[in-house]
This record gives structure tokens, C-alpha cells and sequence, in this order.
């Protein structure tokens, strides 16, 4: 229902039907643990910050779970109940086992079927839709719940993409974009904001795959990773496909400008996490403008008053 109303558009970069395809085909491959490397490191990770917090979450959402990579690191002992949301149904008929009581839920991430103030605790890893459910997320989140999410950066796979436009623009005279877009890391401070999260924390990692060549990368990532994660570039002004003097103009021009001294060439994934809280009372408040007592001037003079107290 929802995705019927998907339409071109600023707030709605992605093609929602091309997505579940992809996404409910990925997950109907043989063997998806060979491509499912990436989602588990960065699930891993999500996980990790998950445990910084020393609290038990009631009632946890994990937002376009896919096979459920954040679950299989959480224990019970952090996580009482966990509900997985994904907009492809495959995808959560094959998901990973888990220690957690789990209770599955297909639905398109942009338009959550929950109430308000419902969780103590939402993550995400790795879902395009993130950028654009940011406000629901707060929504569903009970006062003092805490989201913490992971997501593609800006970076990710630029020897790729800059490779293919090169081609392009050499072969064709002009280029299309084959990659999805991505978020800059600017923008996710003023997007939480905006969507009401508080005490906010965002960085940034970057992970680097070596592959024998650019052939090898894109068939790993249509036929392996991107697309057994069903993130394949779905945009709207996607090109459908690339000619093959392209894509040998391209693998040349991707072994000279990025090519390791072995021969092999590196796909780096970038990746933003983000950690947000949803308001209480209860929770620490910045103290007002001017009411330092110490300046920063004085960490020049800390040695010296040191000293002082030694003697």
C-alpha cells in the first residue's frame, strides 16, 4: 500500500518497488553468507555500541533487519524482545538465528506500522531508507530511547564510481550514475536534529575490499554483495546498463588510477554511525552560556600549578 504511492522525486530518491525486488531476490540466493560479510562486520559494530549502553532494552526495532545482522550479536541479557522490520519478506524468512525472541514484520521502512513511544531502543544497519524514516524512528522511540544506526557514507566505492564516469564521459560523452547515492557526513547532524534526537554522536569508519580487478568487483557487487543485500543502485535516473567498450575503458582507467603494487585494486566502503537520544527530563542538561568557572586559557598553566602542589 504504501509503495504505491512511491513516485519520483527530492524525498523519494529510490524506486521502493525496484527495491523489494532486489532485496527479495538477494535473499533466494544460494549460499547468502558468502555475500553477507560487510552486513555482519557493521551489524558487529552496532552491536558493540549497543553494549557501551548499561541498560536492558525491554523492546528493541530493528529497521530493515534484512537477515537479521545486528540480532545475532546482541544476547538477552541487553535485549529482552526484538522486533525485525524489512520491506522484503524473503529476506526475513531466511534470517539468521538469534538468542532473542524475535518477532518479524514486513513493511516498507518508510512508513513504520507502530505507534508512538513503543521502544526503548531502534537500530538500523545499512538501510537506504534511513535518511528518509529518521522522524518515525524518533517517533516510535519511547522518552529516553535511544537510536543508534549505521549507513553508507559518501565515500563508499568512489574508485568505482569515479572509474565508470571517466568511461563514460570518454566513450559515450556523458555518464549516468550506477551506484546509489549516498549521505554526506555534514548532513546527518542537521537531519537528526531536525528530527528531534538530542545528545547526538556521529563518526565515521572505512572499510577496503581488494579484488583482482574491476570485473571481479562488479560482479561481486551485483552478483554477491550489492545485490544479495538488495542495495543495487535503484534510483530513478539509473541507467540500465553499460556497454562493454565502457566497461574495458573502464577497468584500464580503474588499474592505473587505483591499482595496488600486487596487481589487485581496492572498493572502499565507507560508513557513518550515528547515535541519538529521544528527550526526557531525566536526562543531562548543557549548562548555560558563561557559567564556566575555569578557562581553557589555564591548561597552559596545569603543569606549573603541579609543581606548585608538589612542593
Amino acid at each position: 500500500p504504501p509503495l504505491a504511492g512511491a513516485s519520483p522525486g527530492a524525498l523519494n530518491p529510490f524506486d521502493r518497488r525496484l527495491k523489494r525486488k532486489q532485496k527479495n531476490w538477494a535473499a533466494l540466493q544460494a549460499e547468502p553468507a558468502k555475500c553477507d560479510y560487510l552486513r555482519e562486520e557493521v551489524g558487529g559494530r552496532i552491536a558493540d555500541r549497543v553494549f557501551d549502553i548499561t541498560r536492558t532494552f525491554p523492546l528493541a526495532l530493528d529497521v530493515g533487519s534484512g537477515r537479521g545482522y545486528i540480532a545475532q550479536h546482541l544476547t538477552k541479557e541487553t535485549v529482552e524482545k526484538l522486533i525485525q522490520v524489512d520491506i522484503a519478506e524473503n529476506a526475513l524468512k531466511n534470517a539468521i538465528e538469534s538468542e532473542i525472541p524475535t518477532i518479524k514484520v514486513v513493511a516498507d521502512e518508510e512508513f513504520l506500522p507502530f505507534k508512538e513511544d513503543t521502544f526503548d531502543l531502534v537500530v538500523s544497519s545499512l538501510s537506504h531508507a534511513l535518511c528518509v524514516c529518521v522522524l518515525q524512528i524518533h517517533q516510535v522511540l519511547k522518552p529516553d530511547g535511544v537510536f543508534i544506526g549505521a549507513m553508507f557514507g559518501g565515500d563508499t566505492l568512489y574508485e568505482l564510481r569515479c572509474s565508470l564516469q571517466l568511461a563514460e564521459l570518454e566513450r559515450e560523452g556523458g555518464f549516468s550514475p550506477h551506484v546509489s547515492p549516498f549521505t554526506a557526513v555534514a548532513d546527518l547532524g542537521h537531519l537528526l536534529s531536525r528530527a528531534g534526537f538530542n545528545t547526538l554522536t556521529v563518526d565515521t569508519d572505512e572499510i577496503q575490499v581488494n579484488y583482482p580487478g574491476l570485473f571481479e568487483v562488479m560482479e561481486d557487487l551485483q552478483g554477491k554483495y550489492i545485490l544479495c543485500m538488495g542495495e543495487s543502485n535503484c534510483s530513478w535516473n539509473r541507467k540500465p546498463l553499460l556497454h562493454r567498450e565502457t566497461m574495458l575503458a573502464a577497468a584500464a582507467i580503474y588499474q592505473e588510477m587505483y591499482g595496488n603494487s600486487n596487481g589487485s585494486v581496492p572498493a572502499t566502503f565507507q560508513i557513518y554511525y550515528m547515535i541519538g537520544w529521544k528527550y526526557h527530563e531525566s536526562q543531562a542538561k548543557p549548562a548555560q552560556r558563561g557559567s564556566a568557572t575555569v578557562s581553557f586559557g589555564d591548561l597552559a598553566k596545569i603543569e606549573g600549578l603541579l609543581k606548585r602542589g608538589k612542593k
